[in-house]
Parts: structure tokens; C-alpha cells; sequence
């Protein structure tokens, strides 16, 4: 369930609730903080919800972060286009899901890069559900080397996107956005 809110540029967007704002507060908790640190109580405060609330959805705090370490949907949503147009796709999809204040479908592994064993498995995940499973896709050779800079490509668009929340990206159509990035894109893919 989303609540109607008003974006920087003035289009309309959904803030999150429920799961989904449940699900943001979890990724912004543990790819921030080491998960001993993290609490049922803390995500469900950021994410403005009672705690049962959270214990609801997903049971213990093992399993919020296994929700949260979980790039198997996102990678769905992603990859979810024939090659010949995968590199539109994946910008728009990226774009989209920022747009629909969802968080950013990959971003939350750049927080990972500490040496916690639960960010570990975030990359690890990330390597096995994103990377891999793109190297699976791709025609031709160097498909690993190609799926790691499209997955960099991805992340940088993320990034970039989460830097300058009311910048030029901010006021680009997701069709202006793709039509600039997605041929850099389209190339790595191969198709």
C-alpha cells in the first residue's frame, strides 16, 4: 500500500507504507549499521509502523535480513525484457522503481563493502542473484566481464540518481534517461 505524496519536481509519487516502507528501513538499517546493532524496534520507528507490525511480515530479525539481503526479486524485475532491448529496460526499471519511492533495487550492496559477515553475504547474494544470473543471459564472450560492468553501470545510474534527488536527473522524462544511458548499456549486453 503506497500513500500519494508530492515529489521535488512536483510529480506525484507514493511514499511507502506497510511492507514496503518496512522493507526500506531494514535495508537502510542493516547496510548501515552491523546487524547486532540492528533492532525490530528501531526499523519499525524509521519505517513508521509497530513493531508487531514488523514481526507480522517477517517473523524474526534473521528473517527481515534475509528479506533485505534477497536481490532475487529485484533481478526478476531487471532482467525481465528479450536482450535486443534489455539495456532500455533495466534504466527504465531503474528509474521507475526510484521514481515509485520503492528505494533503489540495487544500491543497498554499495553499503556493504565493510567486512561484517552480513555484508558479506549482501555481496555474496548480490554476486549469486544480480551478477551471475546476468552472466547467465548474455551472448557471446566475456559474459562475466560484461554482467560485472553492467552491474556497475546499474549501480552508478543508482547512485547518481540518489546524489542528485533534485537535479538534472530529477527533471529528465525516465524515456530521456534511458535514451542517454541505455546505449552504454546495450553495447555490454551484446545484443
Amino acid at each position: 500500500m503506497t500513500v500519494p505524496t508530492t515529489d521535488a519536481a512536483g510529480a506525484r509519487a507514493s511514499a511507502p507504507t506497510g511492507r514496503d516502507a518496512i522493507l526500506l528501513a531494514a535495508r537502510r538499517a542493516f547496510t548501515q549499521r552491523p546487524y547486532a546493532d540492528v533492532t525490530i524496534r528501531a526499523i519499525a520507528a524509521d519505517a513508521g509502523v509497530s513493531a508487531a507490525l514488523v514481526v507480522k511480515h517477517f517473523g524474526r530479525k534473521e528473517e527481515l535480513f534475509n528479506a533485505v539481503a534477497d536481490f532475487g526479486p529485484a533481478a526478476d524485475e531487471l532482467f525481465d525484457a528479450p536482450l535486443d532491448g534489455l539495456g532500455r529496460h533495466m534504466v527504465l526499471t531503474v528509474v521507475g522503481v526510484r521514481r515509485a519511492q520503492r528505494g533503489d533495487p540495487l544500491l543497498r550492496v554499495v553499503f556493504s563493502l565493510g567486512n561484517q559477515d552480513e555484508r558479506s553475504l549482501l555481496r555474496e547474494r548480490f554476486r549469486e542473484q544480480v551478477t551471475a544470473r546476468l552472466t547467465d543471459l548474455l551472448p557471446g564472450g566475456d559474459r562475466a566481464l560484461r554482467a560485472e560492468l553492467i552491474a556497475g553501470h546499474l549501480l552508478g545510474l543508482g547512485a547518481t540518481l540518489s546524489l542528485h534527488r533534485d537535479g538534472a536527473s530529477s527533471r529528465a522524462t525516465a524515456e530521456h534517461l534511458a535514451d542517454l544511458y541505455a546505449p552504454a548499456l546495450q553495447r555490454l549486453v551484446g545484443s
